[in-house]
C-alpha cells in the first residue's frame, strides 16, 4: 500500500529523507532497512485508540495517542481503508471530517452528522518500521422513531375486548417497549421485532389486550420506548380511554334512625357514561303517595313529618342510552323515644320514708318535721336541685302521713267502742234504774283499776 511521504526528521540530511521515502515506496535495500530501523527507534512505540459509540446524527471523536514518539507520522483511515488525515493534512474530501488536534504524540479528528453507514472499524497507523496500527470500532446507534398507538376506537362499550398496538421503527439495536395504565406498568403484553430493509435497524411492536371496564374510563394508557440512544429520556405515546357503561346507583340517607315527626332526605347517587337522565322515585312499586310531604328535587327525595304510613321500600332508578339500573331503600319509622331525666338517689331520705310507714303518729310527725326543716344547703354539693325528685319525695311523705292519720283514727274508734261496751255490762241485768246505777257504781270502783293512755 502506498502512503503519503513521511514527515522528514528535522536536523537530518537529505539522504535520510530519501532513505525513508524509499522504504515506504517498497524499494528498500537490506542495508537501508537496518539503517532506517535504527534511526526510527521504534521498538518501544505503539499507537493507542479506543472504541467509540455515537448516536445517529451526532459527532464522533476519534483519538490516537503515542506515549513515546520520535517525530514519526500518524494517520487515520476509515473502514474502506481511505486515508482521512495524515498528521495535520486532510486526505479525504468530506466536509464532515475535521481535525481536532495534531502533534507527534496525538492525532484526533471528528466526524459530524454521523450516519449508520459510517459504522465500522477505523485504523490509526504509526509509520515506524514496520508500520504499527491500532483499531477503533465506531458504533452508530439508530434512534427509534416516536411510537404510535393504533387499534383504539372511541367510545368503547363496557365488556368489549380492546387491542392496542404500539409501534416504533429505526432503532439500532432493537428498542424495548413497555405499557402503562395510569402510571402502573402492565406486564402481560405481546412483543414483536422485525429487521428493516436496510438490514441495520429494527421495527418493534407490542400489543396490549384487555377487556374494557368502567374503572378504565378516563384512564391514560401509555406506550414507552426505551433505548440507549435516548439518553434516559424515553419516547412516550399516550391514549385516554373512553368507556361507556350503564349507571351505578346508590341511595344515601340523612337519618340513620328516623322517628315519628322527624324529616328524612334520601339522595340517589347515579354514575354512568353517558350521564344518566333524571332519576325516578317510587314507593312499594308505585308513585309516591303523599306529594305534599314527599318532595322530589332532582336526585333528592325529602319526606317531612314522618309517620308509620311512610314505612315501605323506596326505589331509585336511573338510565342512560346504554341501559338502566336501580336500587332500593327500606324506610322504618320508629316511635318517639322518651329520654328520662337523670335522678339522684338520697339514701337518708328513703330510709326516713320507710320508717314512717311503721311508726306511731308522734314519730311520723317528727320525721315529717325533720324532712321539712332539713338544711337547704344539705345538697349544695349537687350540681343543682332536682325538682322532680323533691316533688316525688314530698308526695310520698304526704301520702304516708295521710295513711297514718287514717289508721290512727280507725284504731281510736275501735278502742272507744270496746270501752263503752265494758262500762254497760253492769246495767244489762238490772230490773230497774236504781239497781242499774248501783251496779254501775260498782263497776266504776273496778274501773279505777283501769287506766287509759292516749298516745
Amino acid at each position: 500500500m502506498c502512503f503519503i511521504f513521511c514527515q522528514k526528521r528535522k536536523g537530518k540530511g537529505r539522504e535520510l529523507s530519501n532513505l525513508i521515502e524509499a522504504v515506504y515506496k517498497g524499494h528498500p535495500h537490506q542495508e537501508d532497512w537496518e539503517v532506517s530501523h535504527q534511526l526510527a527507534g521504534s521498538q518501544g512505540q505503539f499507537p493507542l485508540t479506543q472504541n467509540v459509540t455515537v448516536v445517529e446524527g451526532g459527532t464522533a471523536n476519534l483519538t490516537c495517542r503515542v506515549d513515546q514518539n520520535d517525530n514519526t507520522s500518524l494517520q487515520w483511515s476509515n473502514p474502506a481503508q481511505q486515508t482521512l488525515y495524515f498528521d495535520d493534512k486532510k486526505a479525504l474530501r468530506d466536509n464532515r471530517i475535521e481535525l481536532v488536534r495534531a502533534s507527534w504524540h496525538e492525532l484526533s479528528i471528528s466526524v459530524s452528522d454521523v450516519s449508520l453507514s459510517d459504522e465500522g472499524q477505523y485504523t490509526c497507523s504509526l509509520f515506524t518500521m514496520p508500520v504499527k496500527t491500532s483499531k477503533a470500532f465506531l458504533t452508530v446507534l439508530g434512534v427509534p422513531e416516536k411510537p404510535q398507538i393504533t387499534g383504539f376506537t372511541s367510545p368503547v362499550m363496557e365488556g368489549e375486548r380492546m387491542q392496542l398496538t404500539c409501534k416504533t421503527s429505526g432503532s439500532k439495536p432493537a428498542a424495548d417497549i413497555r405499557w402503562f395504565k395510569n402510571d402502573k406498568e402492565v406486564k402481560d403484553v405481546k412483543y414483536l421485532k422485525e429487521e428493516d430493509a436496510n438490514r441495520k435497524t429494527f421495527t418493534v411492536s407490542s400489543t396490549l389486550d384487555f377487556l374494557a371496564d368502567r374503572n378504565d374510563d378516563g384512564a391514560v394508557v401509555s406506550c414507552r420506548v426505551d433505548h440507549e440512544s435516548l439518553n434516559s429520556t424515553p419516547q412516550i405515546a399516550m391514549q385516554v380511554l373512553e368507556i361507556h357503561y350503564t349507571p351505578l346507583v346508590k341511595i344515601i340517607s340523612s337519618n340513620s334512625w328516623p322517628e315519628e315527626g322527624q324529616s328524612i332526605i334520601l339522595t340517589c347517587e347515579s354514575k354512568g357514561k353517558p350521564v344518566p337522565e333524571p332519576v325516578l322515585w317510587t314507593k312499594d312499586g308505585g308513585e309516591l303517595p303523599d306529594p305534599e310531604r314527599m318532595v322530589v328535587n332532582g336526585r333528592v327525595l325529602s319526606i317531612s313529618f314522618l309517620n308509620k304510613t311512610d314505612n315501605g321500600t323506596y326505589r331509585c332508578e336511573a338510565k342512560n342510552p346504554i341501559g338502566r339500573n336501580s336500587t332500593e331503600y327500606v324506610l322504618i319509622v320508629h316511635d318517639v323515644f322518651n329520654t328520662l331525666l337523670p335522678t339522684t338517689v338520697i339514701p337518708s331520705l328513703t330510709t326516713a320514708t320507710v320508717t314512717t310507714t311503721v311508726a306511731l303518729t308522734t314519730s311520723t310527725t317528727t320525721s315529717a318535721t325533720a324532712i321539712s326543716t332539713r338544711d337547704p344547703n344539705a345538697l349544695a354539693g349537687q350540681t343543682g336541685p332536682d325538682h322532680a325528685l323533691i316533688g316525688g319525695i314530698v308526695a310520698v311523705v304526704v301520702f304516708v302521713t295521710l295513711c297514718s292519720i287514717i289508721l290512727l283514727g280507725r284504731y281510736l274508734a275501735r278502742h272507744k267502742g270496746t270501752y263503752l261496751t265494758n262500762e254497760a255490762k253492769g246495767a244489762e241485768d238490772a230490773p230497774d234504774a236504781d239497781t242499774a246505777i248501783i251496779n254501775a257504781e260498782g263497776s266504776q270502783v273496778n274501773a279505777e283499776e283501769k287506766k287509759e293512755y292516749f298516745i
